[in-house]
């Protein structure tokens, strides 16, 4: 028998890893689904927002937002002195970025201290609170869904510095009958630390009485909550999201 030589080796190893190849190849799985390609979203750079983004606030105007006589716009940031703020625009699902301040001189405690709320579809509330060193009810302290969930982590800065909120909301639905189709859940990031993971919400977030789910209520505006404490807001922008089309 012949010796073979080196170079009919490789040739023959090659030929081997070629077919085998091919074999892995006709074997690949694939979905069948014929996908769109992604649209490009070019990110912000530093503290601006995505290029998709719907500017809410820009640290110089409320003009997108009902009831902003009763609030102060100065040196970047807006806050309350008399009254609620809503956006006039409806948002169903959607990604939130928000940065606020709690005020650096610490007053009262519990609730009392640097208490607003970010409310998504205008009921379903994210509590702000100055949670730094604050002892409160656990689903009423920063970064909770009020009185339905706490924080997972208390990821509060100190009272007076800037802290960022960011969350993805999907919205409520419901069968023609009124009755609940999937419930609303929010994922929501603390100065970039994971405080609520994918929740499932009751309902709207009341103070009075338990949660409960309105069927007219898919969409709604964002809401920023006057409480009495000078809480100061920046940087708000808001990505509204929707499943791929097939």
């Amino acid at each position: 028998m012949p010796r073979l030589t080196r170079r009919t080796c490789f040739t023959s190893a090659a030929m081997l890893i070629a077919v085998t190849g091919l074999y892995a190849q006709s074997r690949e799985w694939k979905s069948g689904v014929n996908w769109p390609e992604p649209k490009i979203v070019t990110p912000g750079e530093g503290v601006a927002p995505p290029s998709d983004a719907i500017v809410l606030f820009d640290g110089k105007s409320l003009d997108a937002w009902k009831g902003a006589d009763g609030w102060v716009v100065k040196d970047g940031y807006a806050s309350p002195t008399k009254g609620d703020i809503a956006t006039k625009q409806e948002f169903s699902d959607c990604q939130l970025h928000i940065e606020f301040a709690t005020p650096e001189a610490v007053k009262g405690d519990g609730q009392g201290r640097g208490n607003s709320g970010v409310f998504l579809c205008g009921e379903f509330e994210v509590q702000v609170l100055d949670s730094y060193e604050n002892k409160t009810y656990f689903d009423g302290q920063c970064g909770g869904i009020y009185k339905q969930r706490p924080p997972l982590v208390n990821a509060c800065r100190k009272p007076g510095e800037w802290q960022s909120y960011d969350i993805i909301f999907h919205a409520p639905q419901f069968h023609d009958d009124g009755e609940l189709k999937r419930p609303a859940t929010i994922t929501v990031l603390q100065n970039n630390v994971l405080v609520q993971d994918h929740l499932e919400l009751l309902g709207d977030t009341p103070y009075v009485r338990a949660p409960r789910y309105n069927p007219e209520v898919t969409k709604g505006p964002i809401k920023l909550q006057n409480h009495g404490n000078p809480v100061k807001f920046r940087n708000i922008w808001i990505r509204e999201l929707g499943a791929p089309q097939i």
